[in-house]
């Protein structure tokens, strides 16, 4: 039952932060500073309501959406010398099943503890008015507790950001994060030995990025779009 999946600390949390920075802000920052009762509160307030919601939608797409599973059969296409017979095809077969869930494993497919299986392609300014601005009245506590939750938005921004390049870097190299640190070790050998390292799925930019968001530019901003997604076990190089 997908409703089950919020029944995890994780995600819990993760709704309870949402919850929290949108309450924050809205309630504390923009109608301490703006007012929500003016127009241009209002606005704000709006707006920061629509990218909440759209942050929300986002991931409770990624929460209820199957991250994808091995097919039923699958047998891995095993390149052998002509003069190979059935045991060595057999033991490079066993190179690519997975010794946790006895599965055969395509390209990029990781086996995911959660999931308990394997998964198919396992990724401030401060303006010089600061000091007017905190110049509010109020107790010790609400003082602090406005403090504690700018540096919580604030903590958070910066981690949100950080994940956000680090993402974006990943998708623009058609990398994992397991194939990042595999990459790694990868290069470091290469270079050592005088070569030179590529990610075997390293496409191109733009066919790296239409790959996982889809050919349509206009469909990037909808996660629930999954028209161009394949099936999972073969990848262009």
């Amino acid at each position: 039952m997908k409703l089950r999946r919020f029944v995890s600390l994780p995600i819990l949390a993760v709704l309870i932060l949402m919850e929290m920075v949108y309450y924050a802000t809205l309630f504390i920052f923009l109608d301490d500073w703006i007012g929500l009762q003016s127009s241009t509160g209002w606005l704000n307030a709006v707006i920061f309501t629509s990218f909440a919601s759209l942050s929300l939608f986002s991931f409770l797409v990624c929460v209820l959406t199957d991250p994808g599973a091995v097919p039923s059969g699958y047998f891995p296409d095993i390149e052998t010398n002509d003069g190979s017979d059935h045991e060595s095809r057999e033991a490079e077969a066993l190179k690519k099943r997975c010794d946790k869930c006895s599965a055969y494993k395509p390209p990029r497919a990781h086996h995911c503890r959660v999931c308990r299986r394997c998964v198919l392609k396992m990724v401030i300014i401060v303006g010089c008015g600061i000091q007017k601005d905190w110049e509010f009245a109020g107790t010790t506590h609400l003082k602090t507790f406005y403090i504690t939750s700018g540096a919580m938005i604030s903590l958070l921004s910066l981690t949100l950001g950080t994940l956000l390049g680090w993402h974006i870097y990943l998708l623009t190299h058609n990398m994992t994060t397991i194939e990042y640190y595999e990459g790694t070790r990868a290069a470091w050998l290469a270079k050592k030995s005088g070569q030179i390292y590529r990610h075997t799925y390293d496409v191109g930019v733009y066919r790296n990025v239409t790959m996982v968001l889809g050919p349509n530019m206009l469909k990037w901003l909808f996660p629930s779009a999954l028209s161009h997604v394949k099936d999972g076990t073969s990848f262009p190089t």
